[in-house]
Formats: structure tokens, sequence, C-alpha cells
């Protein structure tokens, strides 16, 4: 599990060595760099677990990821360089991190015969949509250079099943959102500064729309592509609850109790897409996927997570800007 210590890939670990995806029971071995938004205490409660073994290591360093790969069945892909406003002020990580970094991985994963490959993406690859929803097949148009980045990743994954026939598919999925999410994204960040009773910065006039998926039913759906996805496929994952982001912003406030005194409106982000939304319609009849959490249950949870985490939070908050 390539960052296996991040927001999206420790969620998987912990499930995984919990038994929720049968399927794949069996020893993990997590490979992460531990850079500022991997860290060990999101796996806290695996790594005492005989089945589970973390290596420190970067996948753009070809020794450390063909050793990581020796005797491996599976590799579920996580780790990126993920935030769009970081890619903006400075896209060489995103590049050699989601691109070359997914190569070095392909090639080992090639060389060291594993039985399938698993790349998470995300829907951004497609750019905007004005209305309706993107199937798999659409064209990717990316607008950032983090997504400009996933794209490429994308396209050399795809490349590696059809040039060298690897088992691999890749999933695309809609907006993120639970426990254990570094708080410079949307929702951690507005929940605790809103705790601290902190302003939230609001892009533009806050009417970009997003999908939002609850990571649980995202680890979940690429479980089932680990699984049973079909090689040299793409599967959306959706969670199916499309938000504005001042609907977003609303709901945040009514949840933490403030009021939009709490809200300070910030120059629009350069090339903000204006809305994403993936139909997930491809992996529901061929997988069974649907996502299980409703989003005003989903949200109440997650804030009442990081109101009662603060101690894993606010070390974090001491280096991150509103």
């Amino acid at each position: 599990m390539t960052g296996g210590a991040g927001f999206i890939g420790s969620h998987f670990v912990r499930s995984l060595v919990s038994g929720v995806y049968p399927a794949l029971a069996g020893e993990v071995r997590v490979l992460d760099l531990l850079t500022y938004a991997g860290r060990r205490e999101n796996l806290a409660g695996c790594l005492s677990d005989s089945a589970v073994e973390l290596v420190v290591g970067d996948i753009r360093d070809p020794d450390a990821v063909a050793k990581a790969m020796v005797g491996v069945d599976l590799v579920v892909h996580f780790a990126a360089e993920s935030h769009v406003d970081r890619s903006i002020t400075g896209a060489a990580d995103f590049v050699s991190t989601n691109v070359v970094g997914t190569q070095v991985l392909l090639q080992a994963a090639l060389d060291a015969g594993v039985r399938k490959f698993v790349h998470v993406s995300t829907d951004e690859v497609y750019g905007s949509i004005a209305e309706g929803s993107w199937p798999e097949t659409d064209p990717l148009l990316p607008n950032s250079p983090y997504s400009a980045s996933k794209a490429g990743s994308d396209l050399l994954a795809r490349s590696y099943f059809r040039t060298h026939g690897l088992d691999v598919s890749i999933t695309r999925c809609s907006n993120n959102y639970g426990p254990f999410q570094f708080p410079e994204k949307v929702i951690p960040l507005f929940v605790t500064n809103l705790l601290d009773d902190r302003k939230v910065p609001l892009y533009g006039d806050g009417l970009n729309v997003r999908d939002w998926l609850h990571v649980d039913d995202h680890c979940r759906g690429i479980a089932l592509v680990a699984e049973g996805g079909r090689a040299g496929e793409i599967y959306n994952i959706g969670g199916g609850t499309e938000l504005t982001n001042r609907r977003l912003t609303e709901l945040l406030l009514e949840a933490v109790g403030r009021d939009w005194t709490s809200v300070e409106p910030v120059q629009d982000r350069k090339g903000h897409d204006r809305r994403y939304s993936v139909d997930w319609s491809k992996i529901h009849s061929e997988l069974g996927y649907s996502p299980q959490h409703t989003f005003d249950q989903g949200l109440a949870e997650t804030v009442a997570w990081y109101r009662d985490n603060r101690p894993w939070w606010e070390p974090i908050k001491s280096g991150v800007t509103a």
C-alpha cells in the first residue's frame, strides 16, 4: 500500500487489518515517505499487528521500491502529492511524485510479477463539467498542475496494461472527507478553524460545486476494484452528494455553532474548476458499489471526530496557515 500513512491510505489499511475486506486478507506492507501528510499516528493500532510492516521510503527511488515490492501480490497505489493550492505555487514535486513515482512503481510491479495493481486517481483529471456527469470514457482535460500530474500517471498506468499486460485498474474518486484528513483540505481546515473561533476562507463567489464522498465508501470501492476490477479498466467512485462550496460552508457553520461573521471571502483560486461530477454507474453495475454513508450523518461524525481529537490536529495546525 503506497501512501498508506496518509488520509485515504491509512483508512484502507485500518479497514483491511480489522477484517472489513476479507477477500484481501493477508500481510500488509505500507510504503510511505512520511512527508507532511503521511503520519505514523494515522496507523496507530495497526503497526503493533504482526501482519503490518511500515517501510519508510520514496516511490521515486527505484531501489527502495524494488525491495518493497518483493513478495507482493497486490499493489494499491495511494501515494501522491494532492493539494491543488500547493501545485499552483510549486508544481515540480507533483510531477516528480505523481508521474515519475508512478512509473517507478509500475515498472517494479511488472518486474516483480505482481498480480494486480490498483492506481488510485481523482475526478479532477476530467477538468470541469457544467452539467451532467463524466463517464470513464470522457477525455482528460485537467486544469491544475495537480490534476495534470494525476492525468499523466493515469496514462502511464494504462500504458503498462496495454504495452506489458500488467493487470492495472484505475479508480477516480470525487472529493473525500472523514477522520484523519490533513487540515489543509476544506472540511478539516474549516472545522478546526471554526472550533478555534478563527475565520475560514471562501474562494470567489462560493458557487463551485463538488461531489462529496466519505473516505470509508471510497475505500470500499477501491477494495471492490482490487477484488474484481477488470484489467485495463477505469472505475469512477462517487458519493452522490453535490454541494456548492457556499452550501458546504453553511453546513459547517451550523455544525460548529458559528455564523457568517466567521467567513472571509478570498480571491478565487487560479484555474478553479467550476463543477465536478462523476457517473459511477459502471462500478455499481459491475461490482455492486453504492455509497453507504449519508452526507448529513457522515459530516456530523467527521465534525465530532475533529472536536474530540485535538491532540491529533493541533500540532499540525501550528504549521498550517488558513
